[in-house]
């Protein structure tokens, strides 16, 4: 048994490592070629070149959503049509975002202050390095052992037919969500503004949705390993997670991610490119949509349900607020 959980485990792990391939080598060779054709005409404007390297020149997200459309919704589906399970959209989640900035940072036609772009790419890596150390440590450190429960609900609602509405309820989204949360990557690089004042703002609240987060989730993991031993032990289980930032929110690491997304968006916004805002404002709508089905969730298992009631009643969603009732004080396991 164990052998078997450890063959799946590097099985997954190479292909999580293969799997973006196709789209680096493509982007590679994309500026190879116009490095080459730089080299070699005193014309920066490609005469020289295919249609198609002439395209991916002139439209840098148009390129990205295209690569995006091909390499993550087409290819990762396969995968997860081949394995019954679309596990890769977890661990990706904090990558794709990564190689989208690298991507828009190298891209011929980028021009940007220096200052921000590295602001930007430091934080972003720390943001990804802390929510992937989420994800490992939540997945016991093992490669597609399990796929999102979400996606496992509609698994199971849509029977026979899930094989081609998985395209368009898993991957077809994460590509809209993930393109979107990314446009401020695009817009940095693209607008040569000095570094001001005013991106202190965006740079505070990315630090702080990063550190809540990073808390948040610690908190919950704690509390999720203490409940796992003290059923061993046959003893009872804390119901309600109340404490550290847990005590003032109910979904604080939902707080976090979206401070963070929203503090990514405000560098658009100061360099006057406020549609940026657009990745943000669906991915807090759909969060909202998700913290909904994880509340009633939660009010499905009976044990839990009466005292998650009450934790609703005294505690705030999502921004972290003091207790609107004494209530909230009130012993969690009674």
């Amino acid at each position: 048994m164990g052998g078997s959980a450890g063959h799946s485990n590097l099985k997954n792990a190479v292909i999580a490592f293969l799997v973006p391939l196709p789209s680096i080598f493509f982007y590679l060779s994309f500026l190879k070629r116009y490095e080459s054709t730089i080299t070699t005409s005193a014309d920066s404007k490609f005469p020289t070149l295919s249609y198609l390297w002439t395209w991916c020149y002139h439209h840098p997200l148009l390129l990205a959503i295209v690569l995006f459309s091909f390499n993550v919704s087409v290819l990762f589906c396969v995968i997860g049509l081949i394995q019954s399970s679309h596990w890769m959209i977890g661990p990706y989640w904090p990558v794709i975002p990564v190689m989208l900035l690298h991507y828009y940072a190298t891209h011929p036609l980028a021009q940007y202050d220096w200052w921000r772009s590295m602001i930007m790419i430091v934080l972003t890596w720390v943001w990804s390095i802390r929510l992937l150390h989420s994800y490992f440590r939540r997945e016991k450190w093992q490669w597609g052992a399990r796929e999102d429960w979400r996606f496992a609900e509609m698994r199971q609602q849509n029977g026979r037919q899930w094989w081609w509405i998985s395209f368009f309820a898993v991957y077809v989204p994460q590509q809209a969500f993930l393109i979107g949360l990314s446009l401020p990557f695009y817009v940095v690089h693209t607008v040569n503004q000095p570094l001001g004042i005013r991106d202190l703002v965006p740079i505070v609240a990315c630090v702080c949705g990063i550190v809540i987060a990073y808390f948040a989730d610690t908190q919950l993991y704690d509390f999720v390993t203490r409940n796992e031993k003290l059923k061993v032990l046959g003893k009872p289980r804390a119901l309600v997670l109340d404490e550290g930032l847990w005590h003032y929110s109910r979904h604080p690491n939902y707080f976090g991610e979206q401070l963070w997304w929203w503090g990514l968006a405000m560098f658009a916004w100061n360099l006057g490119h406020g549609w940026a805002f657009v990745g943000s404002l669906v991915n807090t709508m759909s969060l909202a949509y998700v913290t909904k089905l994880v509340e009633e969730r939660l009010l499905k298992e009976d044990n839990r349900a009466e005292a998650y009631r009450l934790y609703q009643k005294t505690t705030s969603v999502w921004v972290p607020w003091f207790k609107s009732s004494p209530l909230g004080v009130k012993d969690k396991n009674t």
